[in-house]
């Protein structure tokens, strides 16, 4: 059993381990292997390569076209269009390992041991790391025993909040952030269930993944009002039974988002006190977000504190005890390192706020 790794552990995962060890990532497809590897990569200046391997069918696009060398006689290889010329290292991202053919997996051995392809030896410092989707339905070769032994295998299961932590850093349509904060369990749809309708097993019947849900995101993201039209197309994009449920969301879009918690707590204060605690606990991970993402202007960070704090001095008013014990408990999930840093330590005010909160609890 591999073990299970989010997408904090992963980064972290990768920041120690040497590069001469290649990484194998196991989960379902959609999940965000490729770009969360892509994004880690360039954000250190590394170039990524990605292979998918279960759509390649001549291993000449990985190890180049053999020729005939006239000076000596013998063959060799020409280098592949994605071979680097400056000799800087790179990553190899070989998507679908479990789903190529053995005649590339032939070639795969000789990179994953030597870091070598037709001879030829990748930069000092080059990676390798393949994904692999989970399922009887992905598997159409078994990987050699002796091919696995040489990757460091992780099962990559991004929680609900890495993704809501990504998709508020982009920016994708609050509408849809707001619905999957409520609607956790549909940001990553169980396709078994709905492959199969009247009986019969369906191959095309859609599902939620987080793939389609960026999809449904670019697709609203223009739109000022959602008509039936476009919630057809969402359906074709999600399913169904996703799609009913974001409609019925959009009547209960929220009241109040975080800037204006933010930076203009006075003109907010009565439409607070009218929230429920579920609609509060929405609202308390939505200013987490907007935080730990520093979505706001730096030079409005004393005034963001300074509100924050009258919100939760509010919130003990009202005695929404839950929903403050709520946002005192996010700061503590190391998910959140960043709004953490910036609340509790660049506000000494907060932190008497929420030490006085934990000090009158009863128990």
């Amino acid at each position: 059993m591999a073990i299970k790794i989010d997408v904090r552990e992963l980064y972290e995962i990768l920041d120690f381990t040497p590069t001469e060890q290649n990484i194998m990532l196991m989960g379902k497809h959609g999940i965000g292997k490729s770009r969360i590897i892509s994004d880690y990569f360039e954000a250190k200046k590394m170039k990524v390569v990605p292979f998918f391997l279960g759509q390649m069918s001549d291993p000449g696009d990985l190890i180049g076209l053999m020729f005939k060398d006239e000076k000596t006689g013998h063959s060799d290889f020409l280098p592949p269009y994605w071979w680097p010329t400056n000799n800087k290292p790179i990553v190899l991202f070989l998507d679908e390992l479990n789903r190529a053919r053995p005649e590339i997996l032939q070639s795969v051995m000789d990179l994953t041991l030597n870091k070598t392809l037709a001879g030829k030896k990748l930069p000092e410092g080059s990676i390798i790391i393949s994904a692999v989707n989970e399922g009887e339905e992905y598997q159409l070769t078994d990987l050699d025993p002796a091919l696995v032994s040489r990757f460091n295998i992780y099962e990559f299961a991004p929680t609900v909040e890495d993704w809501l932590l990504w998709a508020n850093k982009v920016k994708l349509d609050k509408r849809l952030i707001e619905f999957i904060q409520k609607h956790k369990h549909l940001l990553d749809g169980d396709e078994n269930t709905a492959a199969y309708q009247d009986g019969f097993f369906n191959s095309l019947n859609k599902s939620p993944d987080r793939r389609a849900w960026e999809r449904v995101a670019k697709l609203i993201s223009p739109l000022k009002n959602i008509e039936d039209i476009h919630l057809k197309a969402i359906a074709g994009i999600v399913g169904m039974q996703a799609a009913m449920a974001f409609r019925k969301s959009l009547t209960e879009f929220s009241k109040l988002s975080p800037e204006e918690i933010l930076f203009d707590f006075e003109t907010s204060k009565a439409a607070l006190k009218k929230l429920k605690v579920t609609e509060l606990v929405y609202l308390n991970e939505q200013i987490v977000y907007y935080i730990n993402n520093e979505s706001y202007q730096k030079t409005k960070k004393k005034e963001m504190l300074v509100n924050l704090n009258l919100y939760l001095k509010e919130l003990k008013k009202i005695k929404m005890n839950e929903v403050l014990a709520h946002f005192a408990s996010m700061l503590e999930n190391p998910k959140f390192d960043k709004a953490s840093a910036v609340i509790l330590v660049d506000s000494p005010d907060i932190m008497i706020t929420i030490e006085d909160f934990i000090g009158g609890i009863n128990i």
